[in-house]
């Protein structure tokens, strides 16, 4: 309140627009609530002039600050009792008071709040069917378009992170999570999940046939695979050399078999005999029988032992308990060249070469280490390896 003094009638009468005025001794004052008095008191000076301007002024709060990515609306600007509503922009928040008053104090009942961004940016992740690998392959190359992510508030994106392989690479058999996530400039972050599957035809599993060795490309089983087949030496392949897993998940060909090689002993000639063995079996040839080899040792290495004893037309020739003729002993002893009378052995590989001749006696050992230098021999041993296939001879 104000006071507003009057000393005497000489000064014009006092009329306040929006309030009252009263003089008197002591002094007294009045005005109408949601105004102030401009100056305290006022004095009739002997000018017959008051001593300062008199008038009543609404009482007014500092204006309000624009919150970014918002505004506010009030009901009486920046005056007493005036109500301030603040709102956002779509995708910010309010954090603080939403409404506010301007107060006799001249100051807001609440301090001016803020538009934040708290709401994460959104992102829809591709649906991808499931992948089948090509013909022997094991991966499969899968491609899909890059998401696009939307920020609600201002609609800026910072960054987008894909975890696990881009697109359009090879993927290996198998379910593999994937997720992509974008970041707004709040800090913000929304994340989407999906998943790439691969999957790989397969035939039901192959195996070696017995005294037999199986060798596949790829995976061994996977469509488009192929697998060979071979049988030890003196054994005889029936059925299909090589099968293929097919789109059907069936295997071509027929199933592989490996018998024991028959040898026939009734051939009229020596090149005839030799030619059975052929790719198969190596040929030692011993003239006496001072050499006791190791049967297991050479069945291992696939070697047939043949055996030429005495002189024409007494010469025996014998391939384990079978007999050869003394005339097709005899044509075997002329085509090797081996000498009657002093004692030779002649070991020859699975292609018919005439590898190695011994004029005089030697051990299984050292014979054996010989025939572990031959070029198929090692590829032999690899697989016999494999085979788990050992001799302790």
């Amino acid at each position: 309140y104000k006071t507003w003094l009057c000393w005497t009638p000489w000064c014009a009468p006092i009329k306040v627009k929006h309030g009252d005025v009263r003089c008197r001794t002591p002094r007294g004052e009045h005005h109408k609530n949601g105004y102030e008095v401009m100056s305290p008191e006022v004095v009739c000076m002997a000018n017959k002039r008051w001593s300062a301007n008199y008038a009543c002024s609404e009482i007014r709060c500092p204006k309000q600050n624009m919150p970014a990515n918002g505004g506010y609306k009030c009901s009486g600007g920046s005056y007493f009792n005036s109500r301030c509503e603040f709102f956002c922009a779509p995708g910010f928040t309010l954090k603080g008071q939403r409404i506010t008053t301007c107060q006799y104090t001249k100051m807001w009942s609440s301090g001016a709040p803020t538009c934040v961004d708290i709401e994460p940016p959104k992102i829809k992740c591709p649906t991808i069917k499931d992948k089948w690998a090509e013909p022997r392959k094991l991966t499969a190359r899968v491609s899909w378009d890059t998401p696009e992510g939307m920020d609600t508030a201002d609609g800026i994106l910072t960054d987008v992170e894909l975890k696990g392989r881009p697109p359009k690479s090879e993927f290996p058999e198998g379910l593999h999570k994937m997720s992509y996530t974008v970041f707004d400039r709040a800090g913000n972050k929304g994340t989407c999940r999906f998943t790439v599957r691969v999957r790989v035809r397969r035939c039901s599993p192959l195996f070696p046939p017995d005294n037999g060795y199986m060798k596949c490309d790829s995976d061994k089983d996977n469509y488009g695979a192929s697998c060979e087949f071979k049988c030890t030496g003196g054994f005889d392949l029936t059925g299909s050399v090589a099968r293929v897993c097919q789109y059907g998940l069936t295997w071509s060909g027929s199933d592989t078999i490996c018998t024991p090689m028959n040898i026939n002993v009734g051939v009229r000639s020596a090149a005839a005999l030799l030619d059975q063995f052929y790719e198969k079996r190596r040929l030692l040839i011993i003239s006496m029988t001072n050499l006791q080899p190791a049967q297991c040792g050479l069945d291992l290495r696939h070697v047939t032992v043949i055996e030429i004893v005495g002189t024409y037309p007494a010469q025996i020739g014998r391939i384990r308990h079978r007999l050869l003729t003394p005339g097709l002993a005899l044509q075997l002893r002329l085509l090797l060249r081996i000498p009657q009378r002093s004692f030779q052995m002649v070991l020859m590989d699975k292609e018919g070469m005439d590898k190695q001749r011994y004029p005089f006696p030697v051990t299984a050992a050292e014979l054996f280490t010989t025939i572990d230098t031959f070029p198929q021999r090692k590829e032999e041993m690899v697989l016999q390896q494999e085979a788990g296939q050992s001799c302790s001879s």
